[in-house]
Parts: structure tokens; C-alpha cells; sequence
């Protein structure tokens, strides 16, 4: 697919991948306009979480050309699942899952009507390979998967394609301290924003149905699949690194 002259949407553009992405879209010649709660180039402030806020957001784009719909904007917790908030719990299923599913319903028509158009969701290696600790984190990143996998098999033939990636761990201000510790004692590695912006933008370009980011997480994905048992074992290690690290930083 040739980027020159699209007319992307990006959401979380201003975060640290999603800047890097817009960079490299606007390279190409995309006209991208970002959906964030900051301010920022070319940028519609926006709190997704807000019902009211993204009904209006959704107005607009069934009246406005979209060609590249990015959902890319997403929450994330770490901790024990009964710690969580129901206000946070709340915030993260609209951002991580309701969020594109409602966007992806406003430009549908758009795309079916131009027989043209592309979906493009942002999940993660935990909606393939959920991890304890991000039970709420890892149900949403699994949701995603399935409604991009449905949406894609629903529209086949229709001109419109569908793409999920599952990046692994990112160096992004959504790390705080208790996760970059867990990343530091489990030997995990943090892709620089830079880098999953450029495959997230291959992905696009070569309109790729899913790719998954690094090794060895894209073999445990499939491993997962095949072996629950195997991934269950090789993860109670880890979780009870992260009890510890949970235990450490309570008040």
C-alpha cells in the first residue's frame, strides 16, 4: 500500500510510540491526525473515556474520510486483581476494547462505501500470552485479538483489511518503577518506541493480519496455544517475582 495522500487516525498519537508512528507515516506522505487527551500537532483532544466525549468523536467520523483507522491508545495495570479499582477497571475495558470496536464502527461505512480501508489494533504479546499480575491488562489485549480476528473474517472480499500487532514490552512512561523492576529480575526486554513504530508501519504498508514483535515471546505465543500447561508452569516463577514486588512497594 502506498501511505501518500491517506488520510490516517491515529489514537494515543502523542505518546512515546505514537509519535514516533506519526513521524514515519507523514514521511510517507499520510495525513495523520491524532486522537489524545494532550495537546499536540495536528491533534483533536480527546478522553476516550469519557461516554460523551467519544460519542461525539464518533459523530464526526462517520461523516469524515478515514483510510487508516490506528487504534493505539490503551491503559494498563499491574498488581493484585481485587486491588484494582472499579473505576480503573472500568476506564481500561472502554479504552483497551470498547474504544476500537466503537471507532471501528464509525468508519466501517465509510470504508465499505469507498470498497477501500484499513483496521489497524494495537494489542499486546499478553492477549496471546497472558501474564499473572495483568489478569485485567491481559483479558482486554486477548479481546482486542478476537475482535480483530472477526472483523477481518466478517468483512473478507469487502476491501477492507485488518491488521493486529502484539508488540512486547515497550519502554514507555506507562512502565512505572514496580514494572521496570519486574522487567529488570524476569530478563525482559524493552523494544524502544522507535523500533515497534517501524514494524507497526511495515505491518501497515504490506497489510500484514498479525504480527507479533520479538523473540522469544512470538514462540511462546504459539507454544501457548499448543501447551497451556507448559507456559502455565514456566510462569509461576514469574509470578511470584512479582508478589514480591507487589509486597515491596505497599504502603
Amino acid at each position: 500500500m502506498q501511505l501518500n495522500g491517506k488520510q490516517v487516525l491515529l489514537t494515543g498519537g502523542n505518546g512515546g510510540i505514537g509519535k514516533a508512528l506519526s513521524a514515519i507515516l507523514r514521511e510517507q506522505g499520510a495525513h495523520v491526525t491524532v486522537i489524545d487527551r494532550t495537546a499536540g500537532e495536528n491533534t483533536r483532544v480527546t478522553n476516550l473515556a469519557d461516554a460523551d466525549e467519544l460519542d461525539a468523536l464518533c459523530e464526526t467520523l462517520k461523516v469524515q474520510r478515514v483510510d487508516i483507522l490506528i487504534n493505539l491508545a490503551g491503559l494498563m495495570y499491574f498488581g493484585h486483581l481485587p486491588e484494582q479499582s472499579a473505576a480503573h477497571l472500568s476506564t481500561m475495558l472502554t479504552v483497551n476494547l470498547e474504544v476500537p470496536i466503537r471507532l471501528a464502527q464509525a468508519v466501517l461505512p465509510g470504508m465499505l462505501e469507498r470498497e477501500e480501508g484499513q483496521i489497524v489494533n494495537i494489542g499486546s504479546v499478553f492477549g496471546s500470552l497472558a501474564f499473572p499480575h495483568f489478569t485485567t491488562y491481559s483479558a482486554t489485549k486477548a479481546g482486542l485479538k478476537g475482535f480483530s480476528e472477526a472483523l477481518r473474517r466478517e468483512y473478507a472480499g469487502k476491501g477492507i483489511d485488518v491488521t493486529h500487532i502484539a508488540p512486547r514490552a515497550v519502554k514507555t512512561p506507562l512502565n512505572d518503577a514496580k514494572i521496570e523492576e519486574l522487567h529488570r529480575r524476569t530478563s525482559v526486554t524493552n523494544d524502544s518506541p522507535e523500533r515497534v513504530a517501524k514494524h507497526i508501519a511495515n505491518a501497515i504498508v504490506h497489510k500484514h493480519k498479525n504480527v507479533a514483535i520479538g523473540q522469544p515471546e512470538s514462540f511462546f505465543m504459539r507454544l501457548n496455544a499448543l501447551l497451556p500447561g507448559v507456559i502455565d508452569r514456566a510462569l509461576v516463577g514469574k509470578r511470584d517475582i512479582a508478589n514480591e514486588i507487589l509486597g515491596s512497594y505497599k504502603a
